[in-house]
């Protein structure tokens, strides 16, 4: 798990970014967050650069950063924050995510593609024109995500929740939605087809999608 050291500036409550020793390892060093770093072009540069040259990365916070036109295709991260961070053009095919943080991000022209994430977490995050799809997606967190002309086909949903999500034009055809939770949700054109919707749960009753719509 990232280190969870405070920005240094004493009234800001953000996690700081992580630093790197003179080897390029991540450090337990005390730092600024991005909002108060001196040089924040070299902060991101520094990220980048780590994130560029090691497949698995176990443990860093990179809070705010802006990715545009990267790729963590093949990536490995275990215990990293990625909160309030925006992903634009972002390519993240065949990633691997342990115990991560997403939440609060923007995602726009995104695709994770065959990706595995267990046990992480994209609350409050929006998803524009993004791919989610034939991906294995265990035990995540989407709840309160706003989802737009984006697409979770051909996924293993099993045990996420999307609770008070926000769905428009969006896809989980031919997902396994076993134990997922989608109530209190606002859909729009959305399409389950060939889904096992009889196994998620559409109400903080336990009603299927079936028997909620005999309501």
């Amino acid at each position: 798990m990232f280190t969870q050291n405070k920005c240094l500036v004493h009234y800001c409550r953000n996690n700081a970014l992580s630093t790197f020793d003179a080897e390029g390892n991540i450090t337990d060093e005390k730092n600024y967050c991005l909002d108060h770093i001196p040089d924040p072009g070299l902060a991101k540069s520094a990220i980048y650069k780590y994130i560029s040259e090691h497949e698995k990365i176990v443990g860093l916070n990179a809070s705010g950063i802006l990715f545009d036109n990267v790729d963590f295709s093949n990536k490995k991260f275990f215990g990293c924050n990625f909160t309030n961070c925006s992903f634009i053009n972002f390519h993240a095919d065949n990633l691997v995510s342990r115990m991560c943080f997403f939440d609060f991000s923007n995602f726009n022209d995104c695709s994770f593609t065959h990706s595995s994430m267990i046990f992480s977490s994209f609350s409050a995050s929006t998803f524009a024109h993004s791919l989610l799809t034939s991906s294995n997606i265990i035990q995540c967190n989407f709840n309160a995500i706003q989802a737009f002309q984006s697409s979770f086909d051909d996924s293993d949903l099993f045990s996420s929740r999307f609770i008070k999500a926000v769905l428009t034009d969006t896809s989980f055809r031919n997902c396994n939605l076993k134990k997922a939770f989608f109530y209190d949700t606002e859909r729009n054109n959305v399409s389950f087809k060939m889904s096992n919707t009889r196994e998620a749960l559409f109400s903080r009753n336990g009603e299927s999608l079936e028997e909620r719509s005999l309501i």
